[in-house]
């Protein structure tokens, strides 16, 4: 059962899949639109889910689930990931890019893990820089903690000077 994201409690749970570029409003309706069908339908064991998509700067789609009302099973959860897997190969989109978003002079960048430590050195990433964090498990999290200071994050290891 789909229903409108912003209606969603802070305690439900969310998956966040980052496309590995910015999507045309063309591909952000048509993928808004197959995921809400998909959402409408879902189920866990027979029993529907209560559940809500969202697409956020062109870049990131949102797929939540209200486990009060049903909980999701791994079936359907792997189902969910399956919806993302489909519409990324019909439409040449990597939604599993493993790479770390950033704000960037207002521009949402992107970098290989591998990447970090030398864009830190340069200056290019540094402790006041907004790093989108997508493995926030909630609703509540994801209003509070998706886009934190790098130095607030996992990455404060990269800031932190060695010390003798």
């Amino acid at each position: 059962m789909l229903i409108p994201f912003n209606k969603m409690p802070d305690y439900a749970r969310i998956w966040v899949y980052q496309a590995n570029k910015n999507l045309s409003e063309a591909e952000v309706n048509y993928i808004q639109q197959n995921l809400e069908n998909q959402v409408n339908q879902w189920a866990a064991h027979g029993a529907d889910l209560m559940g809500a998509v969202q697409i956020l700067h062109n870049r990131f789609v949102l797929v939540a689930v209200d486990e009060m009302h049903n909980q999701a099973s791994g079936c359907s959860i792997d189902a969910s990931t399956r919806w993302l897997k489909d519409l990324g190969a019909e439409m040449n989109i990597d939604f599993f890019n493993r790479s770390i978003a950033f704000v960037d002079n207002d521009q949402i960048q992107t970098v290989e893990m591998l990447k970090i430590k030398p864009l830190v050195a340069e200056g290019i990433l540094t402790p006041d820089t907004l790093i989108f964090n997508n493995l926030v498990p909630n609703i509540g999290e994801f209003k509070n903690a998706w886009q934190v200071s790098a130095i607030n994050s996992w990455m404060k290891r990269y800031f932190q000077t060695a010390t003798i």
